[in-house]
C-alpha cells in the first residue's frame, strides 16, 4: 500500500528565525535571505489558462511573481507592471514565462504618477490584442511607529498605489473585458485587523476590500467575475523595505497559527482558481490565506 503524500504545514518552509536585514527602495528579491519561493521550481501547470491574457501589477517579486509564473504554466500570456528600479526581478519573471512558450510584457511604471495605471493597460492590450485577467497586486507598505511620523505625503502615496490605480486601471480595462473575464484583488488581513504602525497601508487595504464587492456587484451583469485574495504575513520584498518596524523581521509571521511567514507560492493555486473558468459560480468574495488568521 502506497504511503500518502502528507506534509506538515507548520515545517514545509522556513519556520525558525529570519536573519535581520533590509533594503533600500526598491527592495529585490534576489537580495532576500532566504530568498522567496514564487513557485519558480515547484508550481506545476495543467492548461487552466490556455489562451488567457493577463495583466498583473507588482508582478516582478512576491506575490505578483508568484501568479505571473503559475498563469504563465497555465497557458496565459503575461504582462507584469513593476516599480522601475525592479527590473533585475522583472527580467527574472519574463525569462520564466516565455520558457513556458507564452508572451510576455514589462511595464515600467510607477503608479503614483498620473494615468500610468491606464497606460498599463493600453499597452497589454496593444501587445496582446486582448486583457480577460486583470490582477490588482501592487502595493506600497511603508511602516510608522507614531502617527506623527506618518507625513502626508506617504499617505497620499499609499492610496495613489494601493487603491486609485486600481480605479484607474479598471476603469481603463472596462471596455476591453469580455463576458468571461476576471478581475482578482489583493487586499490583506490587515483590511480586517489593522497594526496601528500600517495604519495608512490597512486603511487602503479595507479600501481595497469593499472596492473589490462593490466591483463584482457592478460586473456581474457583464459576466465578469471579481474576487479578492486577502494574505496574511508572507515573506516578499515588500516586508523589507521599511515595510516591518525595526527588530520584526527576525520573528516575521512566526506568531501565526502555523508557526511560520507564508511563501507566495503557497497563494499561487488560489490566484489560478479565481481566474479560471473553475471558479465560474464565484464572485464577491475574499479568499484568506494567513496561516490561520482570521479575516472577517
Amino acid at each position: 500500500m502506497k504511503k500518502p503524500n502528507l506534509i506538515d504545514p507548520r515545517t514545509l518552509y522556513k519556520h525558525t528565525k529570519f536573519k535581520d536585514q533590509e533594503q533600500d527602495t526598491p527592495a529585490l528579491q534576489d537580495e532576500m535571505m532566504p530568498e522567496p519561493d514564487c513557485g519558480e521550481e515547484s508550481y506545476k501547470g495543467s492548461g487552466k489558462l490556455e489562451n488567457r491574457n493577463a495583466l498583473i501589477t507588482g508582478g516582478d517579486s512576491g506575490i505578483g511573481r508568484a501568479a505571473a509564473i503559475a498563469y504563465a504554466r497555465e497557458g496565459a500570456n503575461v504582462a507584469i507592471q513593476f516599480y522601475p528600479g525592479e527590473e533585475q526581478d522583472a527580467e527574472e519573471v519574463k525569462e520564466l514565462i516565455e520558457k513556458e512558450g507564452g508572451k510576455s510584457l514589462l511595464l515600467p511604471y510607477d503608479l503614483r504618477e498620473e494615468k500610468a495605471a491606464a497606460k498599463i493597460v493600453e499597452d497589454t492590450v496593444e501587445a496582446f490584442g486582448q486583457l480577460d485577467i486583470l490582477v490588482l497586486n501592487a502595493g506600497q507598505q511603508i511602516a510608522q511607529e507614531s502617527l506623527s511620523e506618518l507625513s502626508m505625503e506617504q499617505i497620499e502615496d499609499t492610496f495613489k498605489v494601493n487603491i486609485i490605480s486600481m480605479f484607474e486601471s479598471v476603469k481603463a480595462a472596462e471596455k476591453y473585458l469580455p463576458a468571461g473575464s476576471t478581475i482578482v484583488t489583493t487586499t490583506s488581513v490587515q483590511a480586517t485587523n489593522p497594526s496601528t504602525h500600517l495604519m495608512d497601508y490597512a486603511a487602503t487595504k479595507g479600501a481595497i476590500t469593499n472596492f473589490t464587492i462593490n466591483l463584482a456587484k457592478y460586473f456581474a451583469e457583464k459576466g465578469i467575475r471579481v474576487n479578492g485574495v486577502a494574505p496574511g504575513p508572507i515573506w516578499t520584498p515588500l516586508q523589507l523595505d521599511d515595510g516591518q518596524p525595526d527588530g520584526v523581521i527576525p520573528k516575521f509571521g512566526q506568531s501565526s497559527l502555523l508557526e511560520r511567514a507564508g511563501q507566495p507560492a503557497e497563494l499561487a493555486h488560489v490566484y489560478v482558481y479565481l481566474a479560471s473558468n473553475e471558479s465560474s459560480y464565484v464572485t464577491a468574495q475574499i479568499y484568506g490565506v494567513t496561516g490561520g488568521e482570521a479575516i472577517n
